[in-house]
């Protein structure tokens, strides 16, 4: 069978990836705190045949609370909780900070949910990097050294425990009164530098075994922990040729650790407006986000070496303007925003069409944005996609009416769930406790 893409779909505060998506009519402006509404999303979700949901976490300040939400779910962990009684094969995968959570805490946190879901669960094992996470905490950050140095033992000691209470332990044999083999069950007495845990877990295996562990990052560091301890890698990339070398640097850290490159999948981020045409995507993109368009003509401005008037806003580039115009190389957006430039639009248009999005951006019909996948899953950038709809409500069901089938049709993506795991979804190997290749 011919190589498939792998498709997740980014779950944040209930409302969507946009700012200014709580205001737009048809949404809820109480979604924040609603879990039914994550419940419908995952569900819109489910509909399509995605393989999972990504939660982004991080307790982190938020810039403008008087006009915007949060970016979070209220908790991550609660909200899969819900998602799982209502929903039956999706994947289910929630960002865990190593630097702020006790290991024994996480690894009986997401071995539950893992339980519950029948083998669905994924955790997103980051460092936290801002020291207003840390603030929360009561801490100062640590330095990169002692997050990486944690996360990778915190990993260990997270899938010791999880293997702790051994496969076939549970014989819950009522009519011999055995309930489990204790010998089966034992303590880890693991510790590092940085963290420890005596065990066991007291939690049997799911149907998957335990939760497969993602990463999130670009870094050499990310690689490093993702190529050693995880299946799958969120990354950011805005050309073919970037996504192509954090993938191609992620399977040589997975070599490098004595696994087989295939076992880590690759997912760039995609934010979609679908839209029948691309005038209407532009107009809703304004109609979401026009608030902060001038200031962030400020910055496009700064991305293209030229000075915008921000109460210009439906005024293109001037040929003088497009003719000195030099993207920023500190930015990796700058090349594309001033390709859309060129072509004429206003400095709104190009706003709306998302060039200082935090990953690339489709705006208008569908068939654009299965172009884009298919274009950088063929070119082996990606393994597949997370993708970031702007509004919810409407947003996941548009992807999932309009990009899906047409990804379908081209033989790119599956028509079915062949398995009922996340382990199945990744095609990730089976894995019980900690990985003997790695685990020295």
């Amino acid at each position: 069978m011919a190589r498939q893409m792998i498709i997740g779909m980014q779950l944040g505060n209930g409302y969507g990836s946009q700012p200014g998506s709580w205001r737009m009519p048809g949404v809820d402006p109480a979604s924040y705190a609603s879990f039914d509404a994550k419940v419908r999303h995952a569900q819109a979700a489910e509909r399509g045949k995605l393989q999972f949901l990504f939660l982004p976490d991080g307790p982190s300040v938020v810039a403008d609370i008087e006009n915007e939400p949060p970016h979070f779910n209220l908790d991550v962990m609660l909200t899969l909780a819900a998602v799982a009684r209502e929903t039956s094969r999706i994947g289910l995968v929630a960002t865990g900070s190593t630097t702020f959570n006790e290991p024994y805490n996480l690894a009986r946190q997401f071995k539950a949910l893992d339980v519950m879901s029948h083998g669905r669960a994924g955790w997103n094992a980051v460092t936290s990097s801002g020291e207003d996470v840390a603030a929360n905490y009561g801490k100062r950050l640590p330095s990169s050294p002692d997050r990486y140095g944690r996360a990778f033992e915190t990993i260990q000691l997270v899938q010791a425990l999880w293997g702790s209470w051994g496969r076939d332990a549970w014989t819950h044999d009522q009519e011999t009164g055995r309930f489990a083999d204790a010998s089966e069950i034992a303590p880890i007495n693991m510790g590092g530098k940085f963290v420890a845990s005596r065990g066991p877990l007291y939690i049997p295996p799911s149907e998957q075994g335990q939760p497969i562990v993602f990463h999130a990052g670009g870094s050499p560091n990310a690689h490093a922990v993702a190529g050693r301890h995880a299946n799958a890698l969120i990354g950011a990339a805005f050309t073919i040729e970037d996504a192509r070398a954090q993938r191609n640097a992620l399977r040589n850290a997975a070599e490098a650790a004595g696994r087989d490159p295939d076992e880590v999948k690759y997912f760039a981020g995609l934010m979609t407006t679908i839209t029948a045409d691309r005038r209407s995507g532009l107009d809703r993109r304004t109609k979401m986000t026009g608030r902060t368009f001038p200031e962030r003509a400020g910055y496009l401005g700064q991305m293209l070496g030229v000075r915008l008037d921000p109460t210009r806003l439906n005024d293109p580039l001037s040929p003088e303007q497009l003719a000195s115009a030099r993207p920023s190389p500190r930015d990796p957006r700058a090349a594309n925003a001033l390709r859309i430039a060129r072509e004429g639009w206003s400095v709104s248009d190009i706003l709306a069409q998302g060039v200082i999005d935090y990953h690339p951006a489709i705006v208008g019909p569908a068939v654009e944005a299965a172009d884009h996948m298919q274009e950088w899953f063929e070119a082996g950038a990606v393994d597949g996609f997370w993708v970031s709809p702007d509004i919810y409500d409407d947003g996941v069901d548009a992807f999932v009416d309009g990009v899906v089938p047409i990804l379908q049709e081209r033989g790119l993506f599956h028509r079915d769930y062949a398995g009922t795991t996340l382990r199945d979804h990744l095609g990730a190997p089976a894995q019980y406790g900690l990985d003997p290749r790695v685990s020295a």
